[in-house]
């Protein structure tokens, strides 16, 4: 049963609008979001095909499904890989710590490691270098005595404004590209964005060197809370059925055998009972998640041990070792390293209470294998020998049962273990140990080869040779040949949130532009905004781009709006890529807000910063850099 053009052209854009609305809520994740809209899009269009003046229809499932094999989201997943390969070889720490080695002052040695992130972020994408650099960053602030919280951001931002300059700077603009060839129109050049983005990112680099870290506030990390007198932490304990806890009551909301031990929630079965307390008497089994300092928990490790451990169930050792040893030959040597775990009579050995301790945060990386399960059933005390004490979630502290919390992206764990295990934990890719570390970066095999395959295929793709998604690819085949990832690793730095996101943002830009929806758009605008001339209505365009692409993800923003560019200037009469430039770098702007951008959330718990920050410090980078795109565009495009 076919519709007129026209209502589905309103079905498009009311798909669109829905699509909008749970990317930027949150309410499902963004894979399910994403996977929903291509599903509600397939079944739209097959039910009610869009049939065009000729009879013949404008919009397939192929179409719609294209997504999967459009060239600019290949070459973004080959390079994700081959960012993989760097960062495992060793290739990008050498960068960095040649910067780090340098004695310089506090201002010139952040300087210094900015222009190197900008530099790098020109040719990689923005959040495996984002990664590497903040324990180097953080490494850098403890030595130069500077607040962490004073760093961060920038680090994020700077890496932003360096994806701007070239083609393959970021995964915005690989799409933008794509999209505008999708459309019949003539691709970008490697570099055609670079005199523009050049301009943004210098003026962008100048605001966040000198001004930014002025505006930034100064706040301690979890590990250095708790040595404060007063700063308290949200833990959790687990009453044994031999405890001294069992049977005692509260008074005035506390328990006499845990001084200075606020008790937030007792958890029994699927009741969880809050403050006073009054005539509840503790049973084996509950769950206690407490507040309390430092002091206060060394104290009570002390006094009674074990107390801070989950209980184990039988047979849960074993259980657990032949599901870490089913995993793969990376979690057989862990548990190898580890040495085992009990001595046959259920007591554990080398119990991390028994030997001298370490306590330090560690982020958990974008394609980390931690991410989905819970530290119970990771089984993280049996795999890491090291206990978590703490999880912390956007710079908030999490006030449920700590081994019930589904671990994402960006999450800090406070984590206590001997050094040689907190050494070894530092070794891993699926975490980033953010304090506690000396600086030292490690040196591995093939990093020059590796980075010589990077370099080849940039300096390919950027002279013309080949196509970028040919680079791209045969070095991601080059990487896993020269063994600097293995297949599983590379499967593992593919992000699913850009390949779902990418692909339904696609599939809607598809279906905007076969119904007509996005020239219905510009043409709208147009109408409004006629009298004010192509400079003014480029300004306006650049700003809604840069307010859309904080609320919803960058990629989405690129692809959705690229053909309302388009249509705009056709409307005008100028040339298509004028407003695609406009698009990319405008999308490019994910500064007002941790949500618009995956770097920005990475740094958010290493820099402890509140939502409010991002915009008291990106909200005025974004204007700045709008007014300057507002006065240079004009003049460089001859408008």
């Amino acid at each position: 049963m076919a519709l007129p053009l026209d209502v589905l052209m309103w079905v498009s854009l009311a798909l669109t609008a829905v699509a909008v609305t749970f990317y930027v809520t949150e309410w499902v994740s963004l894979e399910l979001t994403s996977l929903g809209t291509l599903a509600l899009l397939l079944v739209v269009f097959t039910v009610f095909p869009a049939i065009g003046p000729d009879g013949a229809r404008v919009l397939t499932p192929q179409d719609l499904l294209s997504g999967f094999s459009n060239p600019a989201l290949l070459t973004v997943m080959a390079l994700l890989v081959v960012g993989e390969g760097l960062i495992r070889t060793g290739a990008l720490d050498s960068v960095a710590h040649w910067a780090f080695s340098y004695k310089l002052s506090a201002a010139t040695s952040l300087i210094l490691m900015l222009v190197i992130v900008l530099g790098l972020s020109a040719f990689l994408n923005n959040t495996p270098v984002v990664v590497i650099f903040i324990p180097i960053l953080q490494a850098m602030a403890n030595r130069l005595k500077v607040n962490p919280s004073r760093v961060m951001m920038p680090l994020s931002y700077v890496a932003i404004l360096g994806g701007m300059t070239t083609l393959i700077g970021s995964s915005t603009n690989l799409l933008v590209a794509s999209t505008l060839m999708d459309m019949g129109q003539p691709g970008l050049g490697f570099f055609e964005i670079t005199g523009l983005g050049l301009v943004l990112a210098a003026v962008g680099f100048g605001y966040v060197a000198l001004v930014m870290p002025r505006l930034l506030p100064e706040r301690a990390g979890m590990a250095s809370q708790m040595t404060r007198h007063g700063k308290q932490f949200i833990s959790q304990i687990v009453v044994p059925s031999d405890s001294h806890l069992v049977g005692q009551k509260a008074v005035a909301g506390a328990f006499k055998s845990l001084p200075n031990v606020t008790v937030r929630v007792i958890q029994r079965g699927e009741h969880a009972e809050l403050p006073p307390f009054d005539d509840y008497a503790i049973r084996p089994g509950d769950t206690l998640v407490i507040a309390a300092t430092r002091d206060a928990l060394t104290e009570l490790a002390a006094r009674h041990p074990g107390l801070l451990h989950p209980p184990r169930r039988p047979g849960e050792e074993d259980r657990t070792r032949d599901r870490l040893r089913d995993g793969g030959e990376e979690e057989t040597d862990t548990i190898r390293r580890d040495g085992g775990g009990s001595n046959g009579n259920g007591v554990e050995k080398d119990r991390p209470e028994q030997t001298e301790q370490v306590m330090v945060e560690a982020m958990i990386t974008p394609s980390s294998r931690l991410i989905g399960p819970n530290l119970q059933q990771l089984a993280f005390r049996q795999r890491y020998r090291c206990l978590v004490i703490g999880i912390q979630r956007r710079a908030r502290m999490i006030r449920t049962s700590m081994t019930q919390i589904r671990l994402e992206a960006g999450d800090t764990l406070l984590i206590m273990g001997r050094q040689a295990d907190i050494e070894a934990l530092s070794r891993e890719r699926d975490l980033v140990v953010l304090s506690g570390t000396t600086g030292t970066l490690p040196r591995r095999h093939h990093a020059g080869l590796a980075a010589g395959i990077f370099a080849a295929a940039v300096g390919l793709a950027a002279v013309g040779l080949v196509p970028i998604v040919v680079a791209a690819i045969v070095a991601a085949t080059l990487m896993i040949a020269i063994q600097a990832v293995n297949l599983r690793q590379a499967t593992r730095a593919l992000d699913r949130k850009i390949l779902m996101v990418v692909v339904a943002a696609l599939a809607l830009g598809q279906a905007l532009e076969a119904t007509g929806a996005a020239t219905f758009v510009a043409t709208s605008v147009v109408g409004v905004f006629a009298d004010l001339g192509p400079a003014a209505i480029l300004s306006m365009f650049f700003l809604i781009v840069a307010g859309f692409t904080n609320v919803l993800t960058n990629n989405a923003t690129a692809v959705l709006f690229t053909p309302v560019g388009i249509g705009l200037a056709t409307q005008l009469g100028v040339d298509p890529h004028i407003f695609a430039i406009t698009t990319l770098l405008a999308s490019n702007c994910s500064f007002a807000s941790p949500v618009g951008y995956q770097t920005n959330l990475l740094i958010m718990g290493p820099g402890h910063y509140t939502f409010s920050d991002y915009t008291r410090a990106g909200l005025p980078l974004l204007l700045l850099l709008w007014v300057t795109y507002s006065l240079v565009a004009p003049w460089y495009f001859g408008l």
